[in-house]
């Protein structure tokens, strides 16, 4: 075949033209953009890295911005608390002068200003927000979290930064944990408040102490005298607990304390509880076991000085009406002597008779303004925890027994609790509220024209009489609220065709009229709507609480109890008003003599203030640690973030310096094509010769 000039030209020029024209466009679109490929045809495999790349960057983005804005929110909540130690500091130092007897009364109401000012500066901090959010508020960040009351208004939601797949870190301290948090390693500790002589004979010294005798502390009438103490309470693993303790003149205060141990669980060889007597007399009961709220105490000491013995047949307390006042319980027919040992102040349910410090749970809900609230909070036995509306009752009331998987097996069949008091028309009502395996009832005694048995119904889709075993605390409280209100349920066909549907339309009435819940901390309250003062009483008791010859009471709701001083749930600013409480009123001990009848007194007003500042304390431990993890996790991110777009860079950016030497190495190049083929299309046999 003849190779002619055009067919070389076509070799040498064509195709090497085409491809050094592509390269050097791709080599200058490459300098021009910056990157190493503007389309995913260019490279696949480029654009799938750097596709992957530009979302890890998203990513990464994203965890920064989360992490820095949990940050600020957990790092101002870090100085914040510091501003909160500081103040409890000084309040405790406040406290320890006020204990001092040095002090004039004038000087503890100085005192007493100066803590209600860091009271409101607790509370002021407490509100702290940023750009609108509350701190403390948990997740209803515009929501005041306390009000000027005290009361929590927040709720226990944290809110968490997100970290990146699978990974969340929460920067938010709640109010719930930092002001009702739960301490499980404090033991409860509780102390009466009835300051505590000897009587007779008249001593040598009147301190009262564990060798003190029952002749020298319940007196000595017509001796030799039998003396009668009467237990009630709770255990700390929620049992109740109903004893009468008989006791000899020769016996001592030791001897006493040591059978109240034993009625709590103490043996020869392990103590569940630690009873003792404090320089004022009073009983102080500490719980051995951690992290129970549910340990309580009541007691009332009988002797008859007539000679008879007739104290110990006053099984049933409800009956005994006696004097208090050992000075005027002279010998003789009668002469019964109670010894007090814990006031409240609580008015007794209406059918009870006698002294009224002598009823442990027979007694009137609180009332204030529209609302009587109980002061017993509902504690589930297994956790420890307050109760709620869907709580069933087995799971707090006492003497109820398990299977061995845990399920629940008896005790609340047969039971009954009552409710006695008037409504909010001031008539009285009296309501027995019938737990039965078969279907749980209530019967309304009083008043006459509502009085019957109704069924207290379940709210499944198939409507039936509840079980003892199912029956929650929001049916006892619909039960309440129609007794308190006054709207009970009419016979069916009356307004609905069916007695559930009577039973429904009666409740929702009554709640027209009144509310009953829970409150924050367990506790049953009611709440007049249509008042501003309510006439409304209330109170819910076992029938069975002061006859000594039956069972224990299976609940409590509202008692004339013992003080508590420790206890693994916190009320901060509750706690915080006692203390204040007790400068103001100039108490160093509890003492029901004078001012507020329930309060803890200076002294234990400074253990409780080293439980809140260990509570707070715990609390900013977990504050700095959430600040440490975002801050770790935000360094992290930042240098993932620079590599992640390091190695991006590396991937589809353009080294300008490599394709810069390209393009002269290809535009060299071309050149020598250009003047090699220049010089072939000359070629001649002249200029070939």
């Amino acid at each position: 075949m003849r190779v002619t000039s055009s067919m070389y030209y076509e070799s040498l020029y064509g195709n090497n033209n085409s491809k050094l024209n592509e390269k050097l466009f791709d080599v200058n679109k490459q300098i021009a953009s910056g990157l190493k490929i503007q389309y995913a045809s260019d490279d696949v495999a480029t654009f799938t890295e750097t596709m992957r790349l530009d979302n890890e960057i998203t990513t990464l983005g994203q965890v920064k911005q989360s992490t820095q804005s949990g940050y600020k929110i957990s790092n101002q909540s870090d100085v914040i608390l510091n501003d909160f130690e500081d103040s409890m500091n000084r309040f405790r130092t406040l406290l320890i002068q006020a204990a001092n007897d040095t002090n004039s009364n004038t000087s503890r109401d100085a005192i007493s200003l100066e803590l209600r000012g860091l009271e409101k500066h607790l509370k002021n901090l407490s509100n702290t927000s940023i750009n609108g959010q509350y701190l403390f508020s948990g997740s209803m960040v515009d929501v005041k979290p306390i009000s000027d009351d005290g009361t929590y208004n927040g709720n226990d939601v944290g809110m968490n930064s997100f970290l990146g797949s699978d990974s969340q870190q929460q920067y938010n301290l709640t109010g719930a944990d930092l002001f009702l948090g739960e301490e499980i390693l404090v033991k409860r500790e509780v102390t009466t408040n009835v300051v505590q002589t000897l009587n007779a004979p008249l001593p040598t010294s009147t301190t009262i102490t564990g060798a003190s005798t029952m002749s020298e502390f319940m007196g000595d009438f017509n001796a030799p005298n039998d003396h009668y103490f009467y237990l009630r309470g709770t255990r700390s693993d929620g049992a109740s607990i109903k004893e009468s303790i008989p006791l000899t003149d020769a016996d001592t205060i030791d001897g006493l304390l040591s059978r109240i141990g034993t009625a709590f669980g103490n043996t020869g060889s392990l103590d569940i509880v630690n009873v003792s007597l404090n320089q004022s007399g009073q009983i102080v009961i500490e719980d051995k076991l951690n992290g129970s709220s549910k340990l309580d105490f009541h007691l009332v000491g009988a002797t008859d000085f007539s000679g008879l013995g007739a104290a110990s047949s006053y099984a049933n307390l409800s009956n005994v009406g006696a004097t208090t006042d050992y000075a005027t319980a002279s010998s003789g027919a009668g002469s019964l002597y109670i010894k007090e040992f814990v006031e409240s102040g609580l008015t007794s349910a209406p059918a009870a008779a006698g002294d009224e410090s002598i009823i442990y749970d027979r007694t009137q809900f609180t009332q204030e303004g529209a609302t009587l609230s109980s002061n017993i909070p509902q504690i589930v036995k297994e956790d420890n925890s307050f109760s709620t509306d869907s709580t069933k009752l087995h799971e707090v009331f006492s003497g109820i027994v398990y299977n061995s998987d845990g399920t629940y097996a008896s005790g609340l069949d047969g039971k009954t609790l009552s409710l006695e008091g008037t409504m909010v028309t001031g008539a009285s009502y009296n309501v027995s509220v019938n737990l039965l395996d078969a279907g749980s009832t209530f019967t309304v005694v009083d008043p006459a024209a509502s009085a019957g048995i109704y069924t207290i119904f379940n709210v499944d889709s198939t409507r039936a009489a509840t079980p003892a075993s199912e029956v929650t605390y929001r049916q006892l409280m619909d039960v309440v609220n129609m007794a308190v209100t006054g709207n009970f349920p009419d016979p069916a066909g009356t307004n609905f065709p069916t007695a559930e549907e009577e039973y429904d339309y009666a409740i929702k009435s009554s709640n027209f009229i009144g509310a009953t819940n829970l409150t924050y901390d367990g506790k049953i309250s009611f709440k007049d709507i249509g008042n501003v003062t309510t006439s409304a009483s209330m109170a819910i008791y076992d029938p069975n609480t002061s006859d000594f010859a039956l069972d224990p009471s299976i609940a409590t709701f509202n008692t004339n109890n013992a003080l508590t001083i420790r206890d693994p749930k916190t009320d901060f600013f509750t706690t915080i008003d006692d203390m204040i409480i007790a400068v103001e009123n100039y108490k160093n001990y509890p003492d029901s003599a004078s001012g507020e009848m329930r309060n803890v007194g200076i002294q234990n007003a400074i253990a409780m203030m080293d439980d809140l500042q260990d509570h707070v304390f715990r609390t900013h431990s977990t504050v700095g640690a959430q600040s440490n993890t975002l801050t770790n996790s935000l360094e992290r991110t930042e240098l993932l973030e620079i590599s992640t777009m390091t190695l991006r860079s590396s991937v589809i950016d353009t080294d300008l310096a490599e394709a810069s030497l390209e393009l002269t190495q290809l535009t060299i190049n071309y050149e020598a094509m250009l003047s090699t083929v220049g010089r072939v299309s000359k070629l001649s046999l002249v200029n070939y010769l």
